[in-house]
This record gives structure tokens, C-alpha cells and sequence, in this order.
């Protein structure tokens, strides 16, 4: 093996611009992940992405008798001793590749490993959602960095039907009630209607002046106003939600919503937000502050239609890809078919709720989304949070020891 000094800088003869290297060669052992690999980097119109089947001893077997890429994803799922199959691994490849790893080992120490010893970019681990991946591969592999989230809070991911009755505030609804009942995490729905918003009905919760107030007077907001303006639904499930008279017009302080959402972040690991395609001021703060942004549409030429306009928004700052796409009432008579949105489209659906309508007319009649939650519906709820609910790895990584690394790009 090169010595440590050797492995840590480029290679003198010029290897990196060498033009028989391809851009991105990629080993993925199941298909679910090649197939959000696949959509990600196909977005993020990346030249030269090969993916192949396989896992990291194929990925061996292949670079033994290939030039290496400028940038490798392995898989060591499967692996009994994953840290000496990237051993074997460094030893087929030039020093200067830029190596990212898939496995299954979730655990902190792993990580440290693989990306402060080991000397890979970065590891995630499965299940993969195209969050992790545009997160934390797209960035190393294009050199486009997402503006970093310097706030320490929790996370917020709106929600906005493509048009009226598209079901938004149900689901927002069911979203927020998995996440703060059933998966016992500190969560606030926020509703951004403040006329005609059904939330607080959703929920069989209350509304408030308390978010008028916040956004006429944000110089009011403090930990203790939002403990006082967001009601209880249970334990850890909250609602924040207005019932303002249809005739009395909204005033909107500038900067107000950014205020409100750091305000919530601080006391909540997660913001459900309601957010409809209306474009007032508030709305629009809203879709920029979101971690996430996700459009419900249903089957119909006009949600396909709506959908494309709403896509063509601009992504917020935290945004690292499109927004998550959710079909719901598939299968309602007389509806599209997925493949015929998704052709329209030209874009995969994310998540596809399908068309229940006894099912979900007595979860809203009842306030009591313990009435939905079952079946096809519970399935999208439950995809719908796998997308929205990224766990990061914590950065708090101690430095690197004396150890060799045996891939040779630094972070």
C-alpha cells in the first residue's frame, strides 16, 4: 500500500484528468435503491452516471480490470466484514477517487469510520430517501452545495394541494397525528389558512387568535407566546391554526413567518404546514422556509396541469431537489391512470394514496384521524413520512486519529 502521504494527494502524472475515467461508476445490491439513485442523479442532470447491480466485492472484481472513476458509490450491504471489503477495495483503485458508501449499519461509529478513518466522503445507510441522497451524495458528486441550515431546531416540510380539494389538509393532518401520536415526536400543525382552514377540525383540536397575532405583530413572538398560541391535541401533538371572520382582511408584517418558524423549530421536532397555492405573502415565506415541500394532486388533467406550474416555483433555500409528489385518490371513476400523470408529468410519482372515500369521510366527520390510518391510506402516511422525516448523521464527529486513511479525499 502507498504510505498516508502518498493516498492523500492527487497522483503527480495527471491521472485525474485522464479522459478513458468515467465521471461516476456506481455498485447498488437491491433495487429500490438503484431506483432512487437513478432519480436523483437523473434529475441533477449528471453527465457520465453509470449504476450497475452489485455490491462492493463486484464492484472489486470490476475495477480490477477497469480504469477507476473520478467518483465510485459502493453498496457493502450484505457485507460480514464491510470495513475489510473497502480494505480490499482500496487496493484496486487510484488514491485520488472520490468514494461514497450505502450499507446497513446505522450505527454513529460506523460512520466515523468510513468517512474519518477510511477517508470515504460520506455513508448513508438504508433505507435510502431521495432526501438522504440529494442531500448528502448530490453535492460531493456536482460541487453544488445546499446553503447549510445554521438554525438548530427541528425541521418543517409544507404541504399544498395543486388546487382546491386535492386533499392537502387531510393528509397534513394524518401526517402530523403519525408524528406526534403514533411516532411520539414533538409536533405542530401548522395551518396557513387562516379564514378556511380545517386542521383544528381535523384534529378535533382549537383554533387561536394567537397566529393572527404573530403575523400582524412579530415583535410578540417568544418561546412562551408559541406555548400559549399552539393547542393541544395530545402529549406531543399541536396545533396552530386561525378562525378568522371571512370579512376581516389578513395585515402581514415582512419577515413575520420567518420569525414564526424559528420561534416553532425551537420548541418542535417537526412543522406539518398547510400551505395553499395562493399566493400571498405569508404562503409564499412559508415555501421557502420548508426543509421539505411536497404537492398533492389528484388524478385529473387540471391537478396534472396545476402540478407543472407549481413545479416550475423556485426551490427554497433548504431544498436540495423538487418537491415530493403526492397522488392522491387513485383509482377515484373517471380518474388518470399513475402512468398517464407521470407521462404528463415527466416526472415519478413519490407517493400514491389511493381513492377510499367511506373510509376518509368519517375521519373528517369525526375529527379522528385513528379512523383513517388504515390500509392504503396508513401506506401513504407512512411512505409520506419516510420522505419528509430525514435523521442526520450528527456532525459532532471527533477529529481524525493517526490512522491511515485508505481513500485519499478529505473533506
Amino acid at each position: 500500500m502507498p504510505d498516508d502521504a502518498r493516498i492523500n494527494t492527487l497522483p503527480e502524472d495527471g491521472t485525474a484528468g485522464r479522459g478513458d475515467r468515467a465521471p461516476l461508476l456506481a455498485f447498488i445490491a437491491d433495487g429500490a435503491s438503484e431506483a432512487i439513485l437513478r432519480e436523483v442523479l437523473g434529475e441533477s442532470a449528471l453527465p457520465g452516471v453509470t449504476i450497475r447491480r452489485g455490491n462492493v466485492r463486484a464492484a472489486i472484481a470490476a475495477l480490477t480490470k477497469t480504469p477507476t472513476p473520478q467518483a465510485l458509490i459502493v453498496d457493502v450491504s450484505g457485507e460480514d466484514r464491510p470495513l475489510t471489503a473497502l480494505g480490499d477495495l482500496s487496493e484496486v483503485v487510484e488514491p485520488d477517487v472520490r468514494v461514497l458508501v450505502i450499507g446497513e449499519e446505522e450505527g454513529v461509529n460506523f460512520y466515523r469510520l468510513v468517512t474519518r478513518h477510511l477517508g470515504a466522503l460520506e455513508y448513508l445507510y438504508k433505507p435510502l430517501t431521495r432526501d438522504m441522497v440529494a442531500r448528502h451524495f448530490l453535492p460531493l458528486l456536482t460541487g453544488a452545495e445546499l446553503p447549510a441550515d445554521n438554525f438548530q431546531g427541528g425541521r418543517m416540510v409544507t404541504l399544498t394541494g395543486v388546487r382546491g380539494g386535492a386533499g392537502a389538509s387531510t393528509i397534513a393532518a394524518h401526517l402530523a397525528w403519525h408524528f406526534g401520536v403514533a411516532a411520539g415526536r414533538h409536533t405542530v400543525l401548522l395551518d396557513a389558512d387562516l379564514h378556511f382552514g380545517t386542521g383544528a377540525l381535523l384534529l378535533d383540536g382549537k383554533a387561536s387568535a394567537g397566529l393572527r397575532t404573530a403575523l400582524e405583530a412579530p415583535q410578540r413572538i417568544d418561546e412562551l407566546f408559541v406555548e400559549r398560541a399552539a393547542q393541544p391535541v395530545s402529549e406531543r401533538l399541536f396545533v396552530l391554526a386561525g378562525e378568522e371572520a371571512p370579512d376581516m382582511p389578513l395585515i402581514y408584517t415582512e419577515g413575520a413567518g420567518e420569525r414564526l418558524i424559528e420561534a416553532l423549530r425551537r420548541r418542535y421536532n417537526l412543522i406539518i404546514a398547510d400551505v395553499p397555492p395562493a399566493p400571498l405573502a405569508f404562503n409564499q415565506d412559508l415555501l421557502g422556509l420548508g426543509h421539505h415541500r411536497a404537492l398533492v394532486l389528484p388524478p385529473t388533467l387540471a391537478g396534472v396541469r396545476d402540478t407543472l406550474r407549481l413545479l416550475a416555483l423556485p426551490h427554497g433555500r433548504l431544498q436540495p431537489r423538487r418537491p415530493i409528489l403526492v397522488l392522491n385518490r387513485l383509482g377515484a371513476p373517471g380518474s388518470l391512470t399513475r402512468t398517464q400523470i407521470e407521462a404528463a408529468l415527466k416526472l415519478k410519482i413519490d407517493v400514491v394514496i389511493p381513492d377510499m372515500p367511506r373510509q376518509m369521510a368519517r375521519a373528517t366527520a369525526l375529527g379522528a384521524p385513528t379512523s383513517g390510518l388504515r390500509g392504503g391510506f396508513r401506506a401513504g402516511i407512512l411512505a409520506l413520512a419516510k420522505e419528509v422525516a430525514f435523521v442526520k448523521v450528527p456532525d459532532e464527529i471527533p477529529a481524525l486519529s493517526n490512522r491511515r486513511r485508505w481513500f485519499g479525499w478529505r473533506r
